[in-house]
């Protein structure tokens, strides 16, 4: 956050799925028809359809992003459309390399446009101390980068909007 906080071309929003709570996939119609009976499935669809663009945060679960993140975009469908979307990825080894990689398959099924520019942060728990997470020399530069691909995004997709 504090790293976007910092890029003139946002007003970030913070968004974290624990406090959303959604169950899994319980809306009693296809997202696509937009019809949504249940109050966590409204509030879930007015912050997306608000968003201009995204930057996923994810860890990487046996070569995938974890359930909860999956389940939150299969929520949606028409919200998504035409905004783009960079990702942040932690993990071991890989650095969360591979759930990125899946996680653009998926975003690319309810059309959106992920950006090849990414963070991945590599061995995340050395990064972590008292618990506190301080991000890894490459970090603050592959960010800048991404925003800044997404902002010219953003820009340019607005007009599909």
């Amino acid at each position: 956050m504090e790293t976007v906080q910092g890029h003139e071309a946002f007003t970030p929003r913070l968004i974290d799925l624990a406090d959303l709570n959604l169950p899994l996939l319980d809306e009693p119609e296809h997202p696509s028809v937009r019809r949504y009976h249940h109050e966590h499935t409204k509030r879930w669809s007015s912050l997306v359809d608000e968003a201009d663009a995204f930057v996923f945060v994810t860890p990487e679960y046996d070569y995938f992003s974890p359930a909860s993140l999956v389940n939150a975009i299969q929520y949606l469908s028409q919200e998504w459309a035409y905004k783009p979307a960079g990702i942040v990825s932690y993990g071991g080894i890989s650095g969360g390399l591979r759930s990125t990689q899946t996680l653009r398959l998926l975003l690319s099924n309810v059309n959106v446009h992920t950006i090849t520019q990414s963070v991945s942060v590599q061995f995340v728990k050395q990064q972590v101390h008292d618990g506190t997470f301080t991000p890894p020399e490459h970090a603050p530069q592959a960010a800048a980068t991404m925003f800044a691909e997404l902002a010219k995004w953003a820009q340019a997709l607005a007009v599909l909007r």
